[in-house]
């Protein structure tokens, strides 16, 4: 009962964020939705072809809010450090700077929306989301 209050909180606060915070716009809602939605089609591939466990509505709810959370982690991280224009150490360098924290953060959220019992890979889909998330802004050249 706990975990399910600790998903709602979070989802207030996500929703507020999104509201609030000017660089969350369309676009950034348009790529939540993308991502969430390739993340569901790929756990239901994965329920039919290995027998993973069937997403059930609140774990659907719980990859929305993290992917949600992971992309905003993104853009306000691109919003500082925005993506150099072309290839090169720095886009390597920006990346791991993004995605190693963003595993530790994702490890949080899974201990707290899922407890011990994890049926998906929470803190990797915060962090694929978070580096989707930080192509948002490119600087100029």
């Amino acid at each position: 009962m706990t975990g399910l209050f600790m998903f709602a909180g979070l989802a207030v606060l996500t929703v507020i964020l999104y509201l609030l915070h000017p660089y969350l716009d369309l676009l950034v809602v348009r790529k939540v939705l993308g991502i969430a939605l390739f993340l569901q089609f790929f756990y239901l591939i994965g329920h039919y072809l290995t027998g993973w466990p069937f997403p059930t509505p609140l774990v659907i709810l719980q990859i929305f809010l993290v992917v949600a959370l992971g992309v905003a982690l993104g853009v306000i991280f691109a919003r500082i450090w925005p993506l150099a224009p072309n290839p090169g150490l720095e886009r390597i360098i920006r990346t791991f700077l993004i995605v190693t924290p963003a595993l530790g953060l994702g490890i949080g959220l899974q201990i707290l929306l899922q407890g011990r019992q994890a049926t998906q890979a929470i803190y990797l889909v915060f962090a694929l989301s978070a580096w989707l998330g930080s192509g948002h802004f490119i600087r100029r050249a």
